[in-house]
């Protein structure tokens, strides 16, 4: 049975804004991001994380070194009792033609086959511009976060939502789903 999912950015919004993070040492999960993933998961969610990594092709880090910050940070949740779902970066440069690197939809539509989503009534989640156009083009309710890069955002780009943080985010879906709103 296809199960809805909340796409989440990963650097700016679940974790600390680093320049190029490769070591997963340095991870640091942002307040607010625990408490929210658990609502979604309660909400019986998927949670998924879409994410570019550019530093792959421009040579600051490895796939490997992405892995391991992937693994980490999973390890990290799963220690608070979040499963992650699935984890879908592009490696892709800004200057490329590419179907996966945000705001395209490339991730998405491979998370929703490979993962049995359900996009009506799933979200995107994240601090950029890229994060909510690439929510909006697969007509999702998107959510602007103002952590990480978000307060740049705002204003720039009109998401159904501004959000504190990612547990002000997964209130507002709760809200959403309580009232049987999110209906495409």
């Amino acid at each position: 049975m296809k199960q809805k999912a909340v796409f989440l950015d990963r650097d700016g919004t679940l974790i600390k804004e680093k320049h190029y993070l490769k070591n997963s040492c340095e991870i640091e999960i942002i307040k607010g991001v625990v408490e929210g993933l658990h609502m979604l998961q309660d909400l019986d969610f998927k949670l998924i994380i879409i994410t570019n990594q550019s530093g792959i092709k421009r040579g600051y880090f490895t796939e490997k070194d992405v892995e391991k910050v992937h693994l980490g940070l999973r390890s990290l949740l799963l220690k608070h009792g979040i499963e992650i779902d699935g984890i879908y970066y592009s490696s892709d440069l800004p200057e490329e033609v590419s179907s996966t690197r945000k705001p395209r939809t490339g991730l998405i539509e491979r998370a929703e086959r490979e993962l049995d989503i359900q996009l009506d009534g799933s979200y995107v989640l994240g601090d950029k511009r890229i994060d909510i156009e690439m929510g909006k083009r697969k007509r999702l309710k998107t959510i602007l976060v103002l952590t990480g890069y978000g307060m740049e955002h705002k204003g720039k780009v009109k998401p159904d939502y501004v959000a504190e943080n990612v547990y002000d985010a997964a209130q507002w879906i709760k809200s959403m789903e309580d009232e049987g709103i999110n209906k495409s």
